[in-house]
């Protein structure tokens, strides 16, 4: 087990998928988004995955048909690829989204096995390798049903064997829950695909599990957790609801039937696109309306988009998300849709920071909400980090603009302003008139949220002090690296005695060992002390379609468990904290 030094007060959950959700390529990344849920929500995750449907079939055959009848223990060799190379995946697709994620393979986290070379149970694992790992990343990705072996050296631990790692690494690891993730949101009483009104378990014993999923967890894996006394948690992608697995009575029901929720979608720029790119993924639970863009024939698809705000938000759509330019007109959009009741998702910082009370009021008003947990950080969860903390923070910094961050870096390499400014262009971090970023005023909008979040305290942007990078030189950028040290734009703001508020945004030169100074590019860092004096680190990419569309459906998913009332509204960054107004 952990000892107590090695998990502190991190909260540790295990995810398995397994071939039924991983069933090809295309499959990655809505498992990205899946555990990307669990990280944004104070989790660490280890990852245990399958490989992709078939894979091990097709290697099994092949061992025969080279090898014969070969013994177990070569075969537990090539059987075992099919897991290593679908972590290996894993990893790049979290790493694509903005989540630090590593993988780590049997023989560097200890993990050993007796019996069987291809059927073998788990026995011991280093679970102080695992937490080193985990210190320095979100997740940890595994490979699920091979293991190391004192005779064999390779094995695997049968069909299912990823069920049995899962309910392995939790009890060694003192994970509070391990969470299976499969084609079914749960233990049914009887085979749902056979009869739509079948009743679904929220809850039941180990022993009612044993004889209910039969075909759908591991027996080996059920017994191994109530030994261990581990929980188990069974669920499809996406879900909110489970079926829990422990020393718990019995209780079933008929789930709720799906529902098809209307979308509006504003804006289609890099990051617009990869929110559509996740709604279309799930056809079951959403209906875009046409998009609205400047140029629907640029598209090429007819129909799907429109330059006519009237048809992309005909039908009263039930979720507005929100990603143009600008913050006085998006904001009146945002408005005008928190009065009819919609669900609202940004990503505009610029028109939270300026119209924060009247989009709050009026999401309280209309019986709505906003969400907007992209509009800081990006990828980086630091509003749910904020609002975690309960308003329990004296001091948030960080280095909170990835187009920043990576002008910077290359102006370290010895590149020219306007060089860093194009190619910074040409990746999509920057717009095509930078000035936002480039004079801090993108850096200034996202304080001025922060200081809301983490004080309650109302301070516009405009009077946050700035300072603009147009007047550093790559020469200065050389000299910092020559001195140790880094150059970073970084936002400060910080609770005084009195309650006011210390804000600025300013180039430093920063220690190269200092946390912040190691954010690479894009990536945006943040420190957030809380008042025991505790310092809370956030890492994620801040820029990029991928890691910014990635936050902006994580909300949508929010709202959509919330409008359909699969989960009860919890206290997040859409919810307005007591306005202290600054003299």
């Amino acid at each position: 087990m952990a000892n107590e030094d090695q998990a502190g007060d991190k909260r540790l959950c295990v995810l398995k998928f397994g071939s039924s959700v991983l069933g090809t390529e295309a499959d990655y990344p809505a498992v990205a988004l899946e555990i990307y849920r669990h990280v944004r929500d104070g989790e660490k995750v280890v990852a245990v995955v399958s490989a992709l449907a078939g894979q091990t079939d097709s290697l099994l055959d092949q061992a025969e048909r080279v090898g014969g009848a070969a013994p177990d223990g070569l075969v537990a060799r090539l059987a075992r690829v099919g897991e290593l190379h679908s972590a290996a995946l894993m990893a790049l697709a979290l790493s694509k989204v903005g989540v630090r994620a590593c993988t780590m393979d049997p023989d560097e986290m200890g993990l050993v096995a007796e019996g069987d070379p291809l059927d073998s149970n788990l026995v011991a694992l280093d679970s102080a390798a695992v937490w080193a790992k985990l210190d320095a990343h979100e997740v940890v990705v595994v490979p699920g049903f091979t293991a190391q072996h004192a005779e064999h050296g390779v094995v695997t631990l049968g069909r299912g064997g990823t069920d049995l790692s899962a309910v392995f690494f939790a009890a060694r690891l003192d994970a509070h829950r391990v969470r299976l993730i499969k084609d079914v949101d749960g233990v049914y009483a009887e085979d749902p695909a056979k009869n739509p009104n079948a009743e679904r378990f929220s809850q039941m014993s180990y022993a009612e599990a044993t004889e209910a999923s039969s075909g759908l967890i591991q027996p080996k894996a059920i017994r191994a957790a109530e030994a261990e006394d581990v929980l188990i948690e069974v669920a499809a992608l996406g879900s909110a609801e489970a079926t829990t697995i422990a020393h718990l009575p019995a209780v079933r029901s008929c789930p709720p039937k799906p529902e098809r929720l209307r979308v509006a979608l504003l804006g289609c720029g890099a990051v617009g696109a990869g929110v559509l790119t996740y709604l279309h993924s799930r056809p079951d639970l959403f209906e875009v309306n046409p998009v609205l863009v400047r140029r629907p024939a640029k598209y090429g698809e007819p129909g799907r988009y429109t330059a006519q705000l009237t048809e992309a938000l005909a039908g009263k759509p039930d979720l507005v998300v929100e990603l143009l330019g600008g913050a006085d007109h998006p904001a009146e959009l945002m408005l005008a849709a928190l009065h009819d009741g919609a669900q609202v998702v940004t990503a505009n910082k610029a028109a939270v920071a300026k119209h924060y009370d009247s989009l709050h009021a009026c999401a309280e008003a209309g019986g709505g909400a906003i969400r907007y947990s992209a509009a800081v950080g990006g990828g980086a969860p630091i509003l749910e980090t904020l609002a975690r903390l309960e308003g329990d923070v004296v001091a948030v910094e960080g280095v909170m603009n990835g187009t920043c961050n990576y002008l910077l870096s290359r102006l370290a390499e010895g590149w020219t302003f306007d060089d860093a400014v194009r190619q910074a262009q040409e990746l999509g971090y920057a717009e095509a008139d930078p000035a936002a970023d480039v004079d801090s005023h993108d850096a200034a909008d996202k304080l001025s949220v922060l200081i809301r979040e983490a004080f309650g305290v109302a301070l516009l942007p405009d009077r946050i002090a700035k300072e603009s990078l147009r007047d550093v030189t790559p020469e200065a950028a050389q000299a910092a690296l020559a001195r140790g040290e880094v150059l970073k734009q970084v936002g400060r703001c910080r609770l005084l005695e009195d309650g006011s508020i210390a804000a600025e945004v300013r180039v430093v030169a920063l220690p190269a060992a200092h946390p912040l100074a190691g954010a690479r590019n894009e990536e945006n860092r943040f420190l957030v002390t809380d008042t025991s004096g505790k310092v809370h680190e956030v890492f994620g990419k801040g820029a990029g379609r991928w890691p910014t569309a990635t936050a902006v459906f994580a909300d949508v998913m929010d709202a959509q468990r919330a409008l359909l009332g699969r989960v009860a509204q919890a206290a997040t960054p859409t919810q307005a904290a007591p306005l202290k107004l600054l003299a």
